[in-house]
């Protein structure tokens, strides 16, 4: 029924449904490296705003289930299952297509491994954790090679915006990381206050293992 009304209905469903998703992950990627370069201060803040960083990310797995079902289900082109999951066997514009099957397993792969942080080493989330950049930017070549709406300029000076603030974090987030290693303890040591007091851990909102770019040690 709706076909008959449009036949580009489900076409423009999923040129929305990528370009949400793409927003998407990139304010959770925003979003998580904002907390972990401390450019505000975690404490005092609601927990709602902790959680916002895990929020996006599985929002976006949502919409891009919307842009796969979509394409899948559209008249308009021709989208069969092994083209949408196995990269390079689209014969339209088959580089673009498998720039973003690659983006979507690194997706999967990141909020897989989020949901079961607590379950797997510290060191291995860390690290898929980190690919967020890679999809990132798999994501943007694969909307502007195969997109049709990046010549429209409200979205491409609104990229070029969302990519400037991902690019610039990142940079704020490993060069702090590098001029402020974390000290390591000594054995024995004594603090130059006097002895070496026990300290408890910190309690930290489970929301706050998500930021991007976390220390894995």
């Amino acid at each position: 029924m709706i076909a008959a009304l449009d036949p580009k209905f489900t076409w423009y469903v999923a040129r929305a449904a990528g370009l949400t998703t793409w927003l998407l992950c990139a304010m959770a990627i925003v979003w998580g490296l904002v907390l972990s370069t401390k450019l505000i201060r975690r404490r005092g803040l609601p927990a709602w705003l902790l959680d916002l960083h895990t929020f996006l990310g599985t929002l976006s797995v949502f919409f891009c289930a919307i842009h796969l079902g979509a394409l899948a289900l559209d008249g308009y082109t021709e989208w069969g299952w092994s083209e949408l999951f196995v990269p390079m066997a689209s014969t339209w514009k088959p580089g673009a297509t498998a720039w973003g099957i690659v983006a979507f397993y690194l997706l999967v792969a990141v909020q897989v491994t989020s949901m079961l942080r607590r379950r797997i080493p510290k060191r291995i989330w860390h690290t898929i954790h980190l690919t967020s950049f890679a999809l990132f930017a798999a994501g943007t070549v694969h909307g502007v090679t195969a997109g049709t709406d990046w010549t429209n300029r409200a979205v491409t000076y609104g990229s070029v915006g969302v990519g400037a603030m991902v690019i610039g974090l990142a940079v704020i987030r490993f060069t702090a990381k590098r001029r402020h290693p974390r000290a390591r303890r000594v054995p024995g040591a004594v603090s130059p206050g006097g002895p070496l007091e026990r300290r408890t851990p910190r309690r930290t909102s489970d929301s706050s293992i998500y930021s991007i770019g976390a220390s894995a040690d």
